[in-house]
């Protein structure tokens, strides 16, 4: 089989705490991405966002990788991946600088922003994005774009996330041990956001909410800009487990009868009808109805709504949001989800899908791959930070550094 020519090739890396995915996506003439491969494989090296063991989550990214690449036919040498966690943080932050020659240039925008930057964070933590939200050029509020703008004094207000340096590290150093080159890391909603969220819902104002395996993760858009991101330590593994304990089953098939028999609204639930159950041990599988199923899933997500409703309202976004609130993740992917999150609200709700991609619908039209796909798209709007002579030059790097991994774990 041909080996595709990988100028064009966009890579994403969603390291989750149920799965680890990898997406490729060629970037087309009109500058459309299309899906060409994908490859998943469970993550067991993960708790709520953060590695806790390296070993299992190498094996985990080199599966999603090498199964990626088989269907693709290409060879991966640097991704985009994402990093989340209750240890990310975020803060909003002021800049201002005066005008060098009258007239905005880079320099003066490169200067504004570090000095928006210059916050005390603790030492554990780094950077991870600095997003602008505005300029302001002599008072003159809501400029986007201000180079090549008169002026004398730039101010500028950014959204600065952080996160723990030693998460971010690990994360970097799975993909390393897997031969992988990290051009970047992005905040999983963040990511999420370029896949579900259109402009329009982001001038209105919009609350994004990504339900993972492990963590919920919240990003609040006003005026075209993030104006606020959050993490919840709650989402689909511990509706799983609630299924395990009340059914008395084993873990996966919990997470398989919740994503084909639950529903997050019990009133919704019509009939009697019942499925079965394997038991745990020895034991002769039981029946149980859809209505019992929903009564335990229910609580888990009304409260992790009314955590998420308490977090917009304390960031004072609440009244902002016009465009109401988006579900999306793996987790999202249950019936009556919507229904739930409106009563909980009091605002419009949708589950939002991956857009503006083509290609494999099994991934365009699953809320699942929101990140991947999100990361592709922020890696093209980025691309051009990274040259081709780095790409070439990674690429040889990344083979070698393969192979010798590939002999060191065989031999």
């Amino acid at each position: 089989m041909s080996r595709r020519n990988d100028k064009n090739l966009l890579v994403g890396l969603d390291i989750g705490t149920s799965k680890v995915a990898a997406l490729v996506g060629e970037l087309k003439d009109d500058d459309q991405i299309e899906i060409i491969g994908i490859g998943t494989h469970p993550s067991r090296g993960l708790k709520r966002g953060v590695v806790v063991d390296i070993e299992s989550t190498v094996q985990s990214i080199q599966r999603a990788v090498e199964e990626a690449e088989l269907m693709a036919g290409c060879d991966i040498h640097a991704v985009h991946a994402c990093i989340a966690g209750s240890h990310v943080r975020s803060l909003n932050s002021d800049g201002v600088t005066g005008v060098k020659e009258g007239e905005v240039t880079q320099a003066d925008v490169d200067r504004v922003i570090d000095s928006a930057r210059a916050v005390a964070i603790p030492a554990d933590q780094k950077i991870l994005h600095i997003l602008p939200q505005e300029f302001i050029i002599d008072h003159q509020e809501g400029v986007r774009e201000p180079i090549g703008m008169c002026g004398v004094r730039l101010e500028a207000k950014v959204h600065i996330v952080t996160g723990a340096m030693s998460a971010a590290q690990n994360v970097t150093k799975c993909i390393r041990r897997c031969g992988l080159e990290v051009d970047d890391l992005v905040l999983s909603q963040l990511s999420s956001s370029y896949a579900v969220l259109g402009e329009d819902e982001k001038e209105l104002g919009v609350c994004l909410v990504d339900i993972g395996g492990g963590t919920t993760d919240l990003a609040v858009f006003t005026d075209g800009s993030i104006r606020h991101t959050a993490v919840i330590p709650i989402a689909g593994d511990q509706v799983t487990n609630d299924i395990a304990v009340a059914l008395r089953t084993p873990t996966q098939y919990a997470e398989a009868v919740k994503l084909e028999h639950g529903c997050a609204l019990a009133r919704l639930i019509g009939h009697e009808q019942t499925f079965e159950v394997p038991s745990i041990g020895e034991r002769p599988p039981r029946e149980f109805t859809h209505q019992h199923l929903a009564e335990v899933i229910e609580p888990r997500y009304e409260e992790l709504f009314k955590l998420l409703r308490n977090e917009l309202r304390r960031s004072g976004l609440e009244d902002f949001v016009a465009g109401g609130v988006v579900l999306t993740g793996g987790s999202a992917r249950i019936e009556g989800i919507v229904d739930l999150a409106e009563s909980v609200f009091q605002m419009p709700v949708r589950v939002g899908l991956p857009q503006h991609v083509v290609g494999m619908p099994d991934v365009v039209n699953n809320p699942a791959h929101s990140t991947g796909v999100g990361l592709l798209m922020y890696a093209r709007q980025h691309r051009d930070m990274h040259g081709p002579e780095l790409a070439r030059s990674r690429g040889v790097k990344g083979t070698w550094s393969r192979m010798r991994s590939w002999f060191q774990g065989n031999f």
